[in-house]
This record gives structure tokens, C-alpha cells and sequence, in this order.
């Protein structure tokens, strides 16, 4: 028998899922799956080290990766609406807190190679006069609270903090998302899929497919992937799940098409001309 492909993705909603139908055999013909849960900052380092067949990773880190590793056009997570939020402590009363503000203050991102991070710097190189202070790595679900705490001055966050983040009596003072959105046109790129490049074409194609097929048995059927939803989602309101996965999982995820490569290609060769990434080799976003 062949062995189950080595896949890590996040416990986030989106991502269980979209993934829940393959996971669980319920895909015809896919190739059967050995799951890891990681974070994203864990998985992009996986990617970097070349461990793992399939992955769940920030697009910014394709630089790095796609000599080893294809992008899949489906499974990942872009939008519209859906960009990660500059965090800060509420500013008191009759204060108006801005970028300017962030100038030599200590922010707190979920990983120096996401998405969100490269939004941020491509953000604060516009709003920031003189830049930020220190950057600080922290699990995604620990920022809010650092802010809250006084531990950092900012917090960079993803995912359902989106919803959550009054809850911590915190401030928005800018969605990367609309910025990126006003400056470009073009959809939000997050989080991609990757698959290791030596499992070859007609096996890239294969993943593809199934995870295209996961996607839509999801829809299909919402309820049936709700118990593993939860299960891994860190005590999550079920609401704020459902609104996660509203958010995160649109046609973009099951296909990208035209304005989704559009999207990663505009976000990569923008931060390579900025030289915060390394430029992409000829062919290394073509369609699997």
C-alpha cells in the first residue's frame, strides 16, 4: 500500500474544513492523509526545511520554497474584506491613535514570513515615518493578550481575532487588508497550499483535484465537518467559527483563478522591488 502523505495544516476553522472530507477518506480516489495541526509560523519553517509532502503556508513564503515545492490553485485562503488588523490598547479619550504612532514601538506578528507580516511592512514603509521598533514572534492566539497586557505596543493578527478583538477591549487602528485592497485592486493572498514538486505533475494534478473536491463536499454538506471544526478550534464560540469559515473560505479557496494569481504575483513582485523578498524565478507560480 502507499504510504498517507504527510500533510500539516492549522487547527484553524478555514483550514479543518476545508481539509475534513479528505482527512477522513471521504474523497474518491485521494490519496490517503497523515495530519499534522501546526501553526503557521511552524508550518512555513517545515516548508523552508523541506519537511512534509503537503502544506498549509503563508504565500510570503513562496520566495523561499517554490524550487522545492509547487503552489496547489486550490485550498488556501484569499479574499476580499479578510486582512490581518494593526492591534493596539484603546486610545483614551479624545486621542486619535495612527501609524505614526507605531514609530520605534515594539509590535507583535504570528510569524516574520507570513502574509501578514509582508502586509505590514509594505503598510508601515508608507504610514510609519522612520519605521517600527522591535518585532516580536508570537503564537497568533498570544498577541491580543500581550497587547491587552501591556507586553508589546502593537499586535499584528489574523484569523478570528477579526471578530474577537473588542472582546479585549483593543483598538484597530488599520486592516492591512483595505490597505492592500485601495493601493492594488486585487484580493487579499493569505495562506496557500504547496505540494513537493518530486511527487510529480500527474500527483500535484491529483492533489489538486481532491483538494478542490474536499472543498466543495464541505459546502455540500457543512454539518458534517462540524464536530472536527470545533474539536481543534481552542474553545472558539461556535458562531465565531461559522464566521471564520464565511470569511476565509470563498471560490478563491476552491479555485484561484485569473484574479488570484494575479493577487500573489501582484503581492510578490511588489515586495521583491521593496527587497523584502527574493525576486520569483521564471514559471514558479504556473498553474499545476
Amino acid at each position: 500500500m502507499t504510504e498517507p502523505l504527510k500533510i500539516a495544516y492549522s487547527p484553524c476553522p478555514n483550514d479543518t474544513f476545508v481539509f475534513h472530507a479528505w482527512a477522513h477518506g471521504r474523497v474518491p480516489g485521494a490519496p490517503a492523509l497523515d495530519v499534522t495541526f501546526a501553526d503557521i509560523d511552524i508550518t512555513n519553517g517545515m516548508a523552508e526545511r523541506g519537511e512534509f509532502d503537503v502544506l498549509k503556508v503563508s504565500y510570503a513564503v513562496l520566495p523561499w520554497v517554490l524550487d522545492d515545492y509547487a503552489l496547489l490553485p486550490c485550498g488556501g485562503a484569499l479574499g476580499r474584506g479578510c486582512g490581518p488588523l494593526v492591534l493596539t490598547r484603546q486610545p483614551g479619550e479624545g486621542q486619535q491613535f495612527t501609524g505614526k504612532d507605531l514609530a520605534g514601538k515594539t509590535v507583535a506578528v504570528p510569524s516574520k514570513r507570513s502574509t501578514a507580516y509582508l502586509l505590514f511592512r509594505l503598510w508601515a514603509a508608507a504610514e510609519v515615518p522612520g519605521g517600527v521598533g522591535e518585532i516580536k514572534v508570537l503564537p497568533f492566539h498570544s498577541i491580543m493578550p500581550a497587547v491587552r497586557d501591556g507586553e508589546v505596543d502593537a499586535g499584528l493578527v489574523i484569523h478570528e481575532a477579526r471578530f474577537t478583538y473588542q472582546n479585549y477591549g483593543l483598538h484597530c487602528l488599520a486592516d492591512m487588508g483595505q490597505h492592500w485592497e485601495q493601493t492594488t485592486g486585487l484580493p487579499i493572498p493569505l495562506g496557500a497550499i504547496i505540494a513537493k514538486r518530486s511527487l510529480g505533475d500527474e500527483r500535484l494534478r491529483e492533489l489538486a483535484d481532491a483538494a478542490r473536491t474536499s472543498v466543495r463536499m464541505a459546502w455540500d454538506d457543512p454539518e458534517a465537518s462540524r464536530t472536527y471544526v470545533l474539536e481543534h478550534a481552542q474553545e472558539m464560540d461556535p458562531a465565531v467559527a461559522d464566521q471564520h469559515i464565511g470569511l476565509y473560505v470563498n471560490e478563491f479557496t476552491a479555485d484561484l483563478g485569473e484574479n488570484g494569481y494575479a493577487a500573489v504575483r501582484g503581492l510578490l513582485t511588489r515586495a521583491a522591488a521593496e527587497g523584502l523578498v527574493p525576486p520569483l524565478g521564471p514559471g514558479a507560480l504556473d498553474a499545476v
